[in-house]
């Protein structure tokens, strides 16, 4: 399919924008439907609404039922987009997509947006740390957290072709777009050398890629060559590649917009430590909630960029 549109590295857009930009333009599948919790604006499924209304429906603000009629919906061989804000959709209707979504295995496709502590003045009620956390745990459940626009749309892709629950979390704040649209291929599982390196693993995933991108030029003027690995798989995860990096570089960093408790840094220890045990830092948040401020104000405050990770990379490198 011709893409309507190109996103260029160093481009900034919102995950959000991106899923919002893909329903709309993959939407000619019938199959595809798309409810909301009368969020469509912010969620940017209006996009989707405004070429498709007819199989558009706004559920109000009321997730369980969405959630429920859109296991409905599935049963009769639809394709069906569930969306609100992270919070909410994980956490207000976790009953619901854990017994209505991910028992039966239906084909309900979870589009949670505004994920982590970049929703910024909308502060902690709205911050949803724990959400990977929660979904991961569904069994059968796919998560899934793109890095930037080109993958947030290839994301959304590989959600309609997968026959099973899928959980797709999306960002409200605007990111520099850090894979090149003609040569980016997305695998559900998954996960991507960014670069090479021989000295420490630093796994990403989310806005956190473009961050680790940058802590491997700081260390590489510093003479520590890093490996960047994109995790936009959280689950299943790609165990064979951290695997082999980890054997690679003896230590690893994970990197994220979310708890460093039942997150990335928890799969990431989880698929190291039967075979390839090897020291592993996580910058994440540090089990607390988070507080109302600026986006990229509250990433540095709660530990989450560049030098962060580069910190944590020195720490790491003086464990093996």
């Amino acid at each position: 399919m011709k893409l309507t549109k190109k996103y260029e590295i160093g481009q900034k857009v919102a995950t959000r924008e991106a899923y919002g930009d893909a329903l709309a333009e993959f939407g000619a599948d019938e199959r595809i439907v798309v409810l909301d919790a009368d969020l469509s604006k912010s969620t940017k499924t209006a996009n989707f609404k405004k070429v498709y209304p007819d199989r558009f429906f706004n559920c109000g603000i009321a997730e369980g039922n969405m959630i429920s009629v859109a296991a409905g919906l599935a049963t009769t061989g639809k394709i069906a987009f569930a969306s609100s804000f992270a919070m909410f959709a994980a956490g207000r209707a976790f009953e619901q997509v854990r017994n209505s979504v991910g028992y039966p295995h239906l084909n309900v496709k979870i589009g949670a947006t505004h994920a982590g502590i970049t929703v910024g003045e909308d502060g902690a009620t709205h911050q949803c740390n724990e959400d990977i956390s929660i979904m991961r745990t569904i069994p059968g459940m796919v998560v899934i957290n793109p890095a930037d626009a080109v993958e947030a749309r290839a994301a959304v892709r590989a959600a309609i072709d997968y026959e099973g629950p899928v959980y797709l979390r999306f960002g409200r704040l605007a990111v520099p777009v850090v894979n090149d649209e003609d040569t980016f291929e997305f695998e559900i599982g998954k996960g991507i050398t960014l670069r090479e390196g021989k000295d420490v693993t630093i796994v990403a995933t989310g806005i956190s890629v473009a961050e680790a991108l940058k802590a491997a030029d700081t260390l590489a003027s510093d003479g520590i060559s890093a490996e960047i690995i994109d995790i936009h798989t959280i689950k299943p995860i790609d165990k064979e590649l951290l695997q082999k990096s980890a054997a690679k570089t003896g230590c690893v960093v994970t990197a994220e917009e979310h708890s460093i408790i039942g997150g990335l840094g928890s799969a990431v220890c989880e698929a190291l430590c039967e075979k390839t045990p090897v020291p592993v830092l996580r910058v994440g948040v540090n089990d607390c909630f988070g507080k109302s401020g600026k986006a990229t104000e509250l990433i540095d405050e709660f530990g989450l960029s560049a030098p962060f990770i580069v910190a944590k990379a020195k720490e790491a490198i003086a464990l093996k």
